[in-house]
This record gives structure tokens, C-alpha cells and sequence, in this order.
């Protein structure tokens, strides 16, 4: 039993952590990288969505409710990483991270809904004639929040180290992170089958 258990939450830690398939870390770089220690609370709550969306489209997905084209969610998943991203460039150091809980939760939610899908048809056969798809389903989201906290923690430590020691203002260390990311999404996003 808890075998089990463990195996579907470090299933989720290394659909996180796993290096091929990076898009997840990216997206959590730029939702990050705009935030400091002091706001652990909304950078936890920003995570949290993430997570929800991406574990509503994956029981979705496992009940059959919903089937999306896999090339046009390999195509979207980039696509809202660069938006992230771009979104950083055009309002690093104008405050706009700060706003209510509003757009910011809202597209956060949505992403992950995205994100989710990508990963339905591989989760489909994990969850094999299961029974149990809702327990299994909430271990392995236990295992994605258990990574995604670990990277925002690197995060904000690297953007600590970055912006105390080295001297970096923070409005350059959102645009250097968010430009890299950006750069990094364009072929993920040209080289899809979507486009081919």
C-alpha cells in the first residue's frame, strides 16, 4: 500500500523533475522569477493553481470527458510559457506581480488545464483498469506540488543570491531569466507538429 503510494508520488515528482520534458520547469522559472522570499504565500497560491488546472484536465482527461488533439496541446504548452515570459519583460519592475488575485490566478489556472492535457494520454496508461483513478490521481498531484515547490524554492534562493550578493537589480534579473526562457520556448514552439 504505501509502495504504491510513494510510486504514484514520485511518478509526479519526476513528471516534474524529468529533463526531457522541461516545459513544466520553465513555466514554473517565469511564474517565479518575478518574486522574493516575502512572497512565499502568493507564489505558493500562484503554484497551487498550476497545480489544480493540471489535475482537473488529467481526471477530465481519465474519465473520458475530454480528448484534445495532442499536437495542438504540444503547441499550446509552449505558447503559455512564452506568454509567462513576455508578460515578465513588458512588466518587470512595474508591479504588476502585486495585483489581486485576479488575471494573473485565472491564466495560471488555465495553463495548467494545458499543461494537464499534455500529459493525459500518458497518465491514461499509468491509471491501466484502475479503480481507484481519484486516490491516484491526488498522489500524483501530492508529487507534482512536492517538485514544483522545490524548484520556485530554487528560485527565489538563486534570485536571492542574484539580486543580494551579486548585485543585480531585480528588473534585470526578471528580464535575463524571462528572455532566456523566451529563447528557449521559440523552437519548442517551431519545431512542433502542430506546425508541421
Amino acid at each position: 500500500m504505501l509502495e504504491n503510494i510513494w510510486f504514484n508520488v514520485n511518478y509526479g515528482i519526476n513528471h516534474v523533475l524529468d529533463i526531457n520534458a522541461y516545459d513544466h520547469v520553465l513555466f514554473l522559472i517565469v511564474l517565479t522569477v518575478p518574486y522574493v522570499f516575502k512572497d512565499w504565500k502568493r507564489v505558493l497560491l500562484l503554484v497551487s493553481m498550476f497545480t489544480i488546472g493540471h489535475t482537473l484536465s488529467l481526471v477530465l482527461a481519465s474519465y473520458s470527458v475530454i480528448s484534445v488533439n495532442a499536437a495542438v496541446v504540444e503547441f499550446l504548452i509552449p505558447i503559455t510559457i512564452m506568454i509567462v515570459a513576455l508578460f515578465n519583460v513588458f512588466t518587470s519592475g512595474k508591479g504588476a506581480q502585486r495585483e489581486k488575485v485576479g488575471v494573473l490566478f485565472l491564466s495560471t489556472l488555465f495553463f495548467g488545464l494545458i499543461h494537464g492535457l499534455g500529459f493525459a494520454r500518458e497518465f491514461r496508461m499509468l491509471l491501466g483498469d484502475s479503480d481507484n483513478k481519484i486516490v491516484l490521481l491526488l498522489e500524483f498531484a501530492l508529487g507534482i506540488e512536492i517538485a514544483q515547490v522545490i524548484i520556485v524554492f530554487m528560485v527565489l534562493f538563486l534570485g536571492y543570491i542574484v539580486q543580494t550578493i551579486f548585485r543585480f537589480s531585480k528588473r534585470d534579473w526578471i528580464m535575463v531569466i524571462s528572455a532566456i526562457v523566451v529563447g528557449l520556448v521559440i523552437p519548442m514552439i517551431l519545431n512542433s507538429d502542430f506546425l508541421a
